[in-house]
């Protein structure tokens, strides 16, 4: 029997944080204390006008591949995790495969808020365990706020 294991692991995150403190500074009626008891959030990060979930992907999975030691032609799927695509068509999967240079991946975007993630390693993990294929790249890339 196959089974799945994560190879590796790879991460980018854009900007300066944003603290929740910064946030009241601006005029926001909160409070550090409220939003992080209620959502575990202390700090977010803002991509710059330049930055897609595309680019987003792309680096993290980068960083995954070289800590996987693995070259993106050894990957035969693509799988990003995202409610924030950066259109319709074509999937943010098929324009990170291209600037990995995973020419051999199929590709694909698999939309679920906040258990995206989750769902895209149960989803490639099956396609690892069926034999189908031996390297599957998941990415979770999201781009909430600019």
């Amino acid at each position: 029997m196959i089974f799945a294991r994560v190879a590796g692991t790879g991460s980018y995150l854009p900007g300066a944080p944003v603290t929740n403190d910064d946030l009241v500074a601006r005029g926001i009626d909160t409070s550090d204390e409220w939003i992080s008891t209620r959502t575990g959030i202390r700090e977010r990060r803002l991509a710059a006008d330049h930055e897609t979930t595309a680019h987003l992907g792309t680096l993290a999975a980068e960083a995954a591949l070289a800590d996987a030691g693995l070259d993106p032609e050894q990957i035969g799927l693509v799988i990003l995790c995202s409610i924030t695509p950066d259109a319709p068509f074509p999937a943010t999967a098929c324009v990170v495969q291209a600037a990995i240079g995973a020419t051999k991946a199929g590709a694909f975007d698999l939309s679920a808020g906040c258990s995206g993630f989750s769902y895209g390693l149960a989803v490639g993990a099956q396609f690892v365990e069926t034999g189908m294929y031996d390297y599957v790249l998941v990415i979770g890339a999201e781009k909430i706020s600019r």
